[in-house]
C-alpha cells in the first residue's frame, strides 16, 4: 500500500473541499481507510473511515453531516467531501489504510499513511 493524499488548499468559510487518496500500488480495497487531521499545535484526530466495502462508515461525532467519506475501488480510491466548512478545520489532512477490513477511529489500528494535504479555511 502506498497512499497519496490530494485535494487540499485555501477555501473561504462555508465553501467545500474534495480530498481524495490513491493507493498507487493498489492493494488497499481489502483495507478500511480513515482520514484524519491535524491542526496547528495539536495531536492527529480521527475525521472518518470507510470499511472495505464501503458500506460501513464511521465519523468523528462533531463532523458528521458535513463531511462525507466514501471509496471507490475500482480506482484504488477514497475521497473526503467537506462542506461548510469553518476555520477550525484547517488543518493537515492525512490518509490511511488500517490493518484490517473493519471500520476503527483508533490510530493504532492504522498501518500504512499518506504524506498529507493542507486545508485552510479563512474567516
Amino acid at each position: 500500500v502506498q497512499l497519496q493524499a490530494s485535494g487540499g488548499g485555501l477555501v473561504q468559510s462555508g465553501g467545500s473541499l474534495r480530498l481524495s487518496c490513491v493507493d498507487s500500488r493498489r492493494t488497499f480495497s481489502n483495507n478500511a481507510v480513515g482520514w484524519f487531521r491535524r491542526a496547528p499545535g495539536e495531536e492527529r484526530k480521527f475525521v472518518a473511515a470507510i470499511g472495505w466495502r464501503g458500506a460501513s462508515t464511521t465519523y468523528e461525532d462533531s463532523l458528521e453531516g458535513r463531511f462525507t467519506i466514501s471509496r471507490d475501488n475500482a480506482k484504488n480510491a477514497v475521497y473526503l467531501q467537506m462542506n461548510s466548512l469553518k476555520p477550525e478545520d484547517t488543518a493537515v489532512y492525512y490518509c490511511a489504510a488500517a490493518y484490517g477490513s473493519i471500520v476503527t477511529k483508533s490510530i493504532d489500528r492504522y498501518r500504512y499513511w499518506g504524506q498529507g494535504t493542507q486545508v485552510t479555511v479563512s474567516s
